[in-house]
């Protein structure tokens, strides 16, 4: 594959990509409960569309004139992406035999029917409300690795970018990022919160696609605007602590009405996340130790997002729900599981990684 002239790598990003996905697994493991110490986790998914769109400006945007082509660009980005797609349909496909091959509501989905849900999942296509491979019957456009939704919007970002956005002219791009992250507020503050995209049910298609437009562009206009900060130190450990709190805060601030919190949501998407990168990126040196931490989450987070979400379905198999899909299984219950799974996805996003993901990666990069 034709070679494009390197340029820095920014590890600190890499790394706070690997603590939202941290993020991500903890919000999934309590979302059933009545209390979970991050209600918001499900935020960090605007975090990732915010670096996605900020590292594809930084990395693409000049290697178009140095003869990179629209089908290289997909290639090179199904290389990157798709690979960890399939396996997640697999394990999806893996853990929902295991459950026992039931629905929500109690009812046996056929063999069938999640061989087609795991092929719709591989080749990236999103399944309607009350179709028959809905093999959660949840509503979700991939029902055997619900996260995949993201990946798909992240698809539609990379194709807007190869095809028109990075043709704009600055101040077209700037008007776009502006008139999405307005509509994305109002999405925020109409619905009560962000946690958008992953269903068509209530126009979640088009909510998903605004969910992900506002933060790549965003991403993407930052990148060819940026200017490092002078004098940033310990941007890592700052903007990761960050974050986390994003995700506690709520817990500090109380319950609050609707409106409030969907604007709590899109301050955090429209403001603090952009920062977050901006920050991040100004700091392209590390001591030894932060360097490997950064690195280690860097490396893992893709995988740990791509492939955690499986086995929170055997765990919601073990809780098990009534006709409300309220836990019958209280989390005094299973506190022991619940503290051992993040370590368990992070094993398996692991073994992903460095017996799958990253071998297979060089190959097809080499050919």
């Amino acid at each position: 594959m034709q070679q494009f002239q390197a340029k820095p790598h920014y590890d600190i990003l890499d790394g706070l990509r690997g603590v939202a996905a941290l993020l991500v697994i903890v919000y999934h493991v309590f979302e059933c409960f009545d209390w979970t110490p991050v209600p918001h986790g499900y935020l960090a998914v605007d975090f990732f569309f915010v670096l996605s769109g900020f590292v594809i400006g930084y990395a693409y945007d000049s290697r178009w004139t140095e003869g990179l082509t629209v089908g290289r660009f997909f290639k090179r980005r199904l290389i990157r992406l798709h690979p960890m797609v399939i396996i997640g349909a697999i394990v999806g496909a893996l853990c929902f035999f295991l459950q026992g091959s039931v629905r929500w509501d109690g009812t046996h989905v056929s063999a069938g029917w999640v061989m087609v849900a795991m092929l719709m999942g591989m080749l990236m296509l999103p399944l309607w409300p009350g179709a028959a491979a809905d093999v959660r019957g949840n509503g979700e456009l991939f029902p055997l690795n619900g996260p995949s939704w993201s990946l798909f919007f992240e698809y539609i970002g990379n194709i807007l970018y190869a095809l028109l956005l990075r043709r704009l002219p600055t101040r077209w791009l700037a008007a776009v990022a502006t008139a999405s992250g307005v509509i994305l507020a109002y999405i925020a503050v109409h619905d009560g919160y962000l946690g958008v995209g992953w269903s068509m049910v209530d126009g979640g298609l088009w909510t998903g696609l605004v969910r992900m437009l506002f933060p790549y562009t965003m991403g993407m206009l930052m990148a060819r605007l940026f200017r490092p900060m002078k004098g940033v130190q310990g941007a890592f450990w700052t903007c990761g602590a960050v974050i986390v709190l994003v995700g506690c805060l709520p817990l500090l601030l109380g319950e609050m009405e609707p409106w409030l919190n969907g604007l709590y949501d899109a301050l955090c998407a429209i403001v603090v996340f952009p920062c977050l990168v901006w920050l991040g990126a100004s700091q392209l040196s590390m001591d030894k130790a932060t360097q490997r931490v950064s690195h280690m989450l860097g490396e893992l987070s893709y995988p740990l997002y791509a492939v955690h979400y499986p086995l929170m379905y055997l765990f919601y198999a073990h809780i098990g729900f009534d006709g409300n899909l309220v836990p019958i299984t209280k989390m005094n219950d299973v506190w022991p599981v619940a503290i051992a799974l993040p370590a368990v996805c992070i094993l398996l996003a692991w073994l992903c990684w460095r017996f799958y993901d990253r071998p297979l990666r060089r190959y097809l990069s080499s050919h």
